[in-house]
């Protein structure tokens, strides 16, 4: 698993960190049941500080993708399936989101709106 991150983008670290690992679980190189990098590799390959990581493996943790357990370390939780088998209808309504001007920010917050009520929200 390969985390990517770009040092110059305006987007915080924990941000791109967390993104990273989303993105390889939509594209399914991350399945349920495997194990992330440790966040001491992860910093220490990256450059970058300890608590960064740990923020984005808290954030994933939040959004219910990974479970943090003591001694395990961050584990793709089976909660995350359905993002992969989501994969094709994401990318078409970004498709079609771009095709009509509209921008990944407008169209995030329209899909965060329409979420059913009593449904907690994880950003």
């Amino acid at each position: 698993m390969l985390i990517r991150i770009d040092p110059d983008s305006s987007r915080p670290l924990y941000d791109q960190v967390a993104a990273s690992v989303r993105a390889d679980i939509l594209a399914e190189r991350l399945a349920p049941g495997d194990h992330l990098p440790a966040a001491r590799e992860v910093a220490a390959a990256l450059e970058i500080n300890l608590h960064t990581v740990l923020h984005a493996y808290q954030r994933l943790r939040d959004e219910g993708l990974v479970d943090l357990r003591r001694g395990r370390g961050a584990v793709v939780a089976a909660s995350a399936a359905p993002l992969a088998a989501l994969a094709h209808d994401i990318s078409a309504l970004v498709q079609r989101a771009e095709g009509l001007g509209i921008s990944a920010e407008t169209l995030a917050a329209v899909v965060k709106e329409h979420r059913p009520p009593g449904k907690g929200n994880a950003s």
